[in-house]
């Protein structure tokens, strides 16, 4: 192999060698971006996950309160035709 080809070769490896670097770089910058945007969909998730508990309970009270003037309704209304 003569010195020029070696020499070519090295510049074929060098050019190889800076693309791996670009595209290192390029995957590090879309790996960040796709740890933030799972953090950011996680965070809205769990809003999103409270907001249901809190309606949830809100529910359970006013079925809870609902029963309870029914029950009241039926003893004064038991109550109303007893006398």
């Amino acid at each position: 192999m003569d010195t020029n080809e070696v020499m070519r070769q090295f510049d074929l490896l060098e050019d190889k060698i800076e693309q791996l670097i670009e595209q290192n770089k390029s995957l590090t910058k879309d790996n960040f971006e796709l740890k933030q945007k799972k953090s950011d969909l996680e965070a809205v998730l769990e809003e999103k996950t409270e907001a249901e508990n809190n309606f949830s309970q809100q529910k359970t009270l006013i079925r809870s309160k609902i029963d309870h003037m029914l029950e009241r309704l039926n003893q004064a209304s038991e109550q109303s035709g007893n006398e």
